[in-house]
This record gives C-alpha cells, sequence and structure tokens, in this order.
C-alpha cells in the first residue's frame, strides 16, 4: 500500500490522480476533511482507504504498522506562509513529519516528502546548501527545520536504511486547487479575478523591480507530480531536491498568459502586456505591510542536483502550463 498525507489537498489529490494512471489503486488516503469542499478532489479517484490526520497521527505514536506500506508521499502540511500560530505550525509540519519518518522507518517504506522553496527566503542563489537558508516566516522555518533534521538524519552513523527525499517546491500551480483560498496561486488567482471583472491586479514594484516584474519559478503541477513518480521508480535516490522549471518568469507574464487564455475562450484577440495595461485589463496595487521585507521577489530552481539522478523530464512554460490550467479551469 502507497500512503499520500494531505491526498485531498491540491499537489496530493494530483499525485493520487498520476497513480491511477500507472495502475496503482492501493492507496490510503490521509487528511484533514474539515472543509468537505476537499472531496471534490477524491471523487475520481480510486483509493483503498481514507484515515483523518488526527486518528493517523494517534496510530503512528501508538507505533501500530500496517500491512506492506511500500511508500509514503507526505504532502500534508500548514501551507499558510502567513499563518501566525506557531505551535500549530509546528506540530503540523514538524512533530508530525518526524512521526511520519520514524512510521516509515518501522515499514521500511519510501518517504517522499514536501519541502518548500520558501526556505532560501531572500535567498539569490537558489542551491540545497545551508548557507543558502534564511527562512522569513513560520511556513519556512518549519519547512527548513524538518529539512535540518532529515539531514541529521543522514550524518548518524547509523544508516537511515530507506529512501528519503525533500522536494522544495517552488509555485506550483494548477488543477485541483480551489480550496486553498489565499494561499492558492497566482494564475488561480489571476483567473478568478478576470472572471469577476475582467481585471487582474499585480503587486506594483518592490526590491527594485518595476511593476510585476518580479520573478518567480512557477511550475505546473503535473511537472511536479512527473518528479514524484520518477523518485518512487528510484528508490536509490535520496537527498533534498529543488522542484521547480530551472527559469524564473514575471508575474506580468504569468497575468498576461490568463488574460489571454480567457479571451481566447471569449473569440478576443491576444493582447500585449503594454495593451492589456492601457485596457485596464491588468492593473497594480500596492504591497500589504504584512509582506513588506518577507516577500520573494526572485526564486529561479537550480536542478542541477536533481538533473544528477538521471531526471530529464522537460517542464512547461509559464504560457503551456496555463493554457493547459485555464482549459480545465472553464470545462469544470
Amino acid at each position: 500500500m502507497i500512503i499520500v498525507t494531505g491526498g485531498a489537498g491540491f499537489i496530493g489529490s494530483n499525485l493520487v490522480k498520476a497513480l491511477n494512471q500507472e495502475g496503482i489503486e492501493n492507496i490510503m488516503v490521509v487528511d484533514n476533511l474539515t472543509n468537505a469542499e476537499k472531496i471534490k478532489n477524491l471523487s475520481d479517484l480510486k483509493i483503498v482507504d481514507y484515515m483523518d490526520k488526527h486518528e493517523f497521527y494517534d496510530f503512528m505514536t501508538e507505533g501500530r504498522k500496517f500491512d506492506a506500506v511500500s511508500a509514503v508521499f507526505h504532502q500534508g502540511a500548514c501551507s499558510d506562509t502567513m499563518a501566525t500560530d506557531g505551535e500549530y505550525i509546528l506540530h503540523n509540519n514538524f512533530t508530525y513529519s518526524k512521526e511520519l519518518f520514524q512510521f516509515s522507518k518501522r515499514h521500511q517504506a519510501q518517504f517522499i516528502y514536501a519541502s518548500s522553496a520558501s526556505v532560501y527566503g531572500r535567498s539569490s542563489v537558489f542551491v540545497e546548501q545551508p548557507e543558502n537558508e534564511s527562512a522569513l516566516n513560520a511556513y519556512a522555518w518549519s519547512k527548513l527545520l524538518f529539512d535540518n533534521y532529515i539531514r541529521k538524519q543522514h550524518s548518524l552513523d547509523i544508516p537511515i536504511g530507506i529512501q528519503c527525499v525533500g522536494l522544495r517546491y517552488f509555485n506550483v500551480y494548477g488543477p485541483r486547487e480551489f480550496h486553498k483560498g489565499r494561499m492558492a496561486s497566482v494564475a488561480w488567482h489571476c483567473y478568478n479575478q478576470y472572471q469577476d471583472d475582467q481585471n487582474v491586479r499585480l503587486f506594483s514594484g518592490s526590491d527594485g523591480y518595476n511593476d510585476g516584474q518580479q520573478v518567480r519559478d512557477f511550475v505546473y503541477v503535473d511537472d511536479v507530480v512527473g518528479i514524484n513518480l520518477f523518485l518512487l521508480k528510484n528508490p536509490g535516490v535520496s537527498g533534498l531536491f529543488n522542484v521547480g522549471t530551472g527559469r524564473c518568469q514575471s508575474f506580468n507574464d504569468v497575468a498576461l498568459a490568463v488574460v489571454n487564455a480567457c479571451r481566447q475562450n471569449l473569440d478576443k484577440e491576444m493582447l500585449t502586456l503594454a495593451e492589456a495595461v492601457a485596457k485596464k485589463e491588468i492593473t497594480y496595487i500596492a504591497m500589504p505591510d504584512a509582506l513588506i521585507g518577507k516577500y520573494q521577489s526572485y526564486t529561479q530552481a537550480d536542478l542541477s542536483k536533481l538533473k544528477s539522478t538521471g531526471f530529464n523530464g522537460s517542464f512547461d512554460n509559464v504560457n503551456q502550463g496555463i493554457t493547459k490550467y485555464i482549459a480545465c479551469l472553464s470545462t469544470a
């Protein structure tokens, strides 16, 4: 059996879908369905069991075992980068993760977990080394704390004995993120803003960047899932790896791709950025005070370490990924 925590969430449910497409259905999803809307992400998937995350935590801490767990994909977490309840964040993202790692060791199961590019803070170097890491908020610190816990396990004299992989996701977007609220992707927010009033709003200039010209490594969820499956099939690979496209693109690129995809659905002509701004289909707003000094205006995954494992998959650019995404949203 394969266990997917956060399996009703964004990346988790896309991962379960991909496993199903590989013919794998012996899957147990662990999640918190207090928000019952997330059930939509499970309705078209094939799984054999579901367990609430609190029940599963008790199960783990009691030292109980399932029969024949082959792999654990740990996608569940508190993903709110602006959350302020430190106790809640640390329990979800650190304590829970430690217990799940130990559970995986007991079962000799592959352990592949979601870390985050937020651990790099405002660094301009995105290589998986401690000197490049500086968390800007509690969420990022909790992710970095667990990465360092895993690093410590690897440094001990006693071998871990299982595959253990941390994936530092950059800005992931794509289907099945409807439930994420303010933490949904820029593409999701741009699409919904445009559907409401044909206007997409981005932050004005910051950190030396002009309006909407801040850049991130935006990666389509199918490409993220592809890396997870590659690692499942290569159990000899362990370590921390960046998961992005290896290129950065601006928020303006994302907004314009969304605007033009929506316009195409309405049989309207494509616009340049200047034309979209002139027509007020893209406008700019001041950055909230809460984000000033805590905002990553530049990210770009260094994929050297990932590629050294033999992974040679390709990645959609923003136009390619958003075209696919808007097609899904438009038919939902």
